[in-house]
Parts: C-alpha cells; structure tokens; sequence
C-alpha cells in the first residue's frame, strides 16, 4: 500500500446524489462500502464531511443572515452527515469514533488530537465533525487541518470530477486534465482546488492532495493502492 494514514475528504453535496437536498442513501453506502475496503486493506482513515446538502453557511449570509451564525449551522449540518455515515460504516461491522470541534457529549467525542491518533492506531475510523469549530473557515480548511494534526500521508478530496482541468470541464469540453500540477502552478494558473486557506496549509506543510472522482466504485481502492487515479497536487 501506498499510504498508511489518509484523510478523505467528501462533500456534502456529493451525499445528495440525485436529489434536491438530504442524503441518498445508496450513496452513503456506497461510500461507506470504499472505506470499508480501505480499512480491510489495513488503511488508516480519517474523513471530513461538507454540510452543503443540508445548510451552507454563505446562503444564510445572502439571505442576510448572520454570517457567524450561518456557519455555525453549517457545522451542525456537518455532524448530521457524520452521524449518517458513522452509522453505514457501523452496519457494516466498521469501528468508527466521531469526534466533534464542538462540544455534543451526548452524540460524539470532543477532538483531542492524541485520542484520534490513538482511534486511528487501533483501525477505527476516525471522523471529523463540525469543521474547525470556528466561523469563517470551510471544511477544506477543516480536513487540511485535521490531516496535518494526525500526520496523515495525503489528502484525497472526493468529487464529482475525475480531477483537476485547465477549466471546468463541465462547462468547457475542451478543458483537459492534468495528472500531477504543483502547489505553485496551480496558484499561478488560478485553478480552483480547494479555498484558498485550506490549500495553503498543505503546501506549508508539504502535504499532497489527490482529487479525484469519488462516486466512481473503485476509485478508492485504486488510489490507496497507489495507482494513478485523479490530479496530484505537490510542492
């Protein structure tokens, strides 16, 4: 195997599958089913989960909302996708723990970094809720924070594109597809990855990012084997 320890990071829309808003729940067992078998392969992994299929912070704020309100609910809709998959893996026998960056005694651990490290160790899988606790950060600054604090090998950020394109290949059909690009070009050529804060903590810390397409079975397996699946992102 390639990695030792991953953290995935998957949106909340991609949760939605084909519907409007909520969870599709053939997809959560779908993915449910990927990280099982990353497990099974002897695979640390972590996961962050969007909220966006639920609640996102910026449309409160559009909605002339409190912004620092609307985050907060968009971190509470965050831990409703968590719980979600923590209870698919679970049906499928996988030990998970999900630790939250606020406070829900009742339905998950506080994040302590020592305690999801040691979770990690005895291969549970580890989830992250409510993104960094704090307004103002999304959960891409949330999974690269959460990758660097557990020593993780590689970010894979799931989506709903097979990787990085020179333009939206949903958009432009003649946007073509790079294998590896580095932090540096991507700053350059303005390519969308991640936010701009999440994306800098990796390259601070040298920690690559794989993007790639998540709702495709298999993908998972391929990656964390170490062939090459999605865009590769390094220094």
């Amino acid at each position: 195997m390639k990695y030792k320890r991953i953290l995935l990071k998957l949106s909340g829309e991609a949760l939605m599958g084909d519907k409007q808003f909520g969870i599709d729940n053939d997809r959560l067992t779908q993915y449910a089913t990927e990280i099982q078998q990353a497990v099974e392969k002897g695979i640390e992994v972590g996961v962050v989960i969007g909220g966006g299929n639920i609640f996102r912070g910026m449309q409160a704020e559009e909605g002339g909302m409190d912004r620092v309100q609307g985050d907060y609910m968009g971190m509470l809709a965050t831990v409703i996708n968590s719980m979600a998959l923590q209870a698919a893996l679970e049906k499928m026998g996988v030990d998970t723990r999900l630790l939250s960056a606020i406070k829900m005694e009742q339905i998950c651990e506080p994040f302590i970094r020592r305690r999801a490290v040691r979770h990690l160790e005895k291969g549970r899988v580890v989830i992250f809720g409510a993104g960094t606790g704090n307004p103002y950060f999304t959960t891409d600054t949330a999974a690269s924070l959460r990758a660097i604090e557990i020593e993780a090998d590689v970010i894979l950020k799931g989506t709903r594109v097979d990787g990085i394109y020179t333009a939206d290949p949903e958009k432009d059909p003649t946007a073509t597809k790079y294998e590896t690009i580095t932090f540096n070009e991507v700053y350059e050529k303005g390519l969308n990855v991640m936010d701009m804060t999440a994306f800098t903590l990796c390259k601070e810390n040298n920690l690559p990012i794989i993007v790639f397409d998540m709702n495709k079975e298999g993908n998972l397996q391929h990656l964390v084997a170490g062939d090459k699946v999605g865009t590769l992102v390094e220094v």
